[in-house]
């Protein structure tokens, strides 16, 4: 057919090519046919031609390189000297190849483990194990593009008459715990004990050997050659990674990457990753720099401290709302209003403010703590080791997207209370004409907006930065994350309308129902209002652009 193809000769028996044929994915090597030989003695498998090595030489490449001068540009140097090699020539360059040139060589690992989390998750879905994931199992094309290959001693549900204890085997070395057990002839465990979280480990053992060089465990030179060796290797692995290994990881390793290698080298597959689609997404976020420093902050920056205290703090942004519109409010109607009034009818307004404050605080508290019933115990949850189903923590991601706004509209509904019992009072103690009733509601209404708008950014602001990347830790994210993470760019962008109304609405509101000697009396608050709300745009503003780049950033991950 003019086709160059890679042909793989062995002795006729597993069902390799059964499996591949099962699996047509990018970054699984694609095979086209098979024949057998010396009467069906000998297995000849075509498949796709894949010339730039294996990630074996580019580990080979990798240790004789300094780690100062190890970047993306060394897969392609490992593969244009497998090309060269072989007679091949060298690739004109590419836009995959000059993306893959400019990355950092964590960032290159990464980019690696990403795709090769996409195959296992394909193959996972069609039952299939490899049960073999080692460095020589990985074929690179011309553009480094990763490939996995080699389904020998795999294992598949779908084909009649298999069996997983069938032909079992693989590569010591990056076994997990429970295939190692399953080797050794001493321990109950068997190969029908697997599931895709033991290829997951090997996966992690792999890309932790690309990302320094060596494997993250202290085998013996002659492991696996006695039944005391593999229960040494066996020993190893149920054991958390040593002190000595993390401190070989490079010095521009995100803390992100770390935690991922290091959970899918758990001991416990319960505490892996479920399979290749959440390992593929935690990957992706490692490739995404500014959203990988919202969900793996350092230890000690103010996010990760900030993040155990979500009641003070979405409290605190609330009280900033409400002092700035009390302000406003008690400067306008001073000597609108108060000092026309005696000191006995001034007496029982305020009398009238503290009555409403101690019955409205109260009611407030028991809003919030009914609306965050949930948004402050999962987290808290989450830190200290407790697991949850993936619904309760899709619906808590949700609901803290929206935790803003219902701050906002907890503040907004005391601004809407205070208005109704101001006006009220204001009837019962007083006999001002109706229009400055009015006057003193529209006054009310404007303070609330002001509270609302400034409450919602705040608020927001840290829930996005401080308490939302947290589930991004956990669980497997969905296309409704993403809708809810747009919708919630959506509503930045109506209150930060509302914000730069507030100047606008100020001046209409403040100067409503007046007559025109009173506008002396009012001129200096509403100047005051406009000028103090533009330079409160302006922060409004610098929070909605981070805001607006931290959830573009985190829609790519999600």
């Amino acid at each position: 057919m003019q086709r160059l193809v890679a042909v793989k000769i062995s002795h006729n028996h597993g069902i390799e090519p059964q499996t591949l044929a099962q699996l047509d994915h990018e970054y699984i090597v694609r095979i086209f046919d098979q024949r057998l030989i010396a009467d069906g003695e000998l297995k000849l498998l075509y498949m796709q031609y894949l010339p730039g090595g294996t990630l074996l030489d580019v580990v080979r490449l990798l240790r004789s390189t300094p780690s100062e001068h190890r970047s993306g540009q060394l897969l392609l140097d490992a593969i244009d000297e497998v090309l060269a090699d072989r007679g091949e020539v060298r690739p004109t360059e590419s836009a995959v190849r000059t993306r893959t040139a400019a990355l950092t060589w964590p960032e290159t690992v990464a980019w690696l483990g990403r795709r090769l989390a996409d195959a296992l998750q394909h193959a996972s879905e069609r039952g299939v194990l490899h049960r073999d994931i080692k460095p020589a199992n990985v074929l690179l094309s011309a553009e480094g593009i990763p490939k996995l290959a080699d389904f020998n001693v795999s294992s598949s549900k779908r084909i009649k008459g298999t069996s997983p204890l069938a032909y079992f085997g693989g590569s010591l070395a990056y076994m997990s715990p429970e295939q190692l057990e399953a080797c050794h002839p001493d321990l109950p465990a068997t190969a029908a004990d697997l599931d895709t979280r033991s290829d997951i480990f090997a996966l992690g053992v792999m890309l932790w050997e690309l990302l320094t060089g060596r494997r993250p465990f202290a085998d013996e030179r002659s492991a696996g050659e006695s039944e005391t060796s593999l229960a040494r290797m066996l020993e190893l692995r149920r054991r958390p990674v040593e002190s000595k290994f993390l401190s070989e990881l490079p010095s521009d390793c995100p803390m992100a990457l770390r935690r991922v290698l290091l959970k899918c080298l758990s001991p416990d597959r319960e505490d892996r990753y479920s399979c290749g689609s959440e390992l593929a997404q935690r990957l992706d976020l490692c490739l995404e720099e500014r959203a990988r420093d919202l969900v793996y902050p350092p230890p000690n920056s103010w996010q990760a401290r900030l993040s155990r205290w979500p009641t003070p703090i979405l409290w605190l942004s609330s009280l900033v709302g409400v002092s700035l519109a009390t302000v406003y409010m008690a400067v306008h109607v001073q000597e609108l209003m108060r000092e026309r009034l005696s000191d006995a009818t001034n007496s029982q307004l305020d009398k009238g403010v503290i009555v409403f404050i101690l019955c409205a605080s109260p009611l407030a508290v028991l809003i919030y703590a009914y609306m965050s019933r949930d948004l402050l115990a999962v987290p808290r949850g989450l830190r200290d080791g407790r697991r949850y189903d993936e619904a309760m923590l899709a619906r808590v991601r949700s609901r803290t997207l929206f935790w803003g706004d219902l701050c906002a509209l907890n503040t907004l509904l005391t601004a809407v209370c205070a208005t109704v019992t101001g006006v009220m009072l204001l009837r019962w103690f007083t006999d001002l004409p109706a229009r400055l009733l009015v006057h003193a509601a529209t006054t009310v209404l404007v303070a609330g907006t002001i509270s609302v708008a400034y409450t919602f950014f705040l608020s927001t602001f840290y829930v996005v930065r401080c308490v939302y990347p947290i589930y991004l830790r956990h669980g497997l994210t969905t296309a409704h994350d993403f809708a809810v993470l747009r919708a919630l760019r959506r509503r930045t962008t109506v209150y930060l309308a509302v914000t730069a109304s507030v100047p606008l609405v100020g001046v209409l509101a403040g100067f409503s129902a007046l007559e025109p000697e009173e506008l002396p009396l009012v001129r200096d608050s509403v100047l005051g209002l406009c000028a103090a709300s533009g330079l409160a745009f302006v922060a409004v503003y610098w929070l909605f652009r981070k805001l607006d780049a931290d959830l573009r950033a985190l829609q790519r991950v999600v």
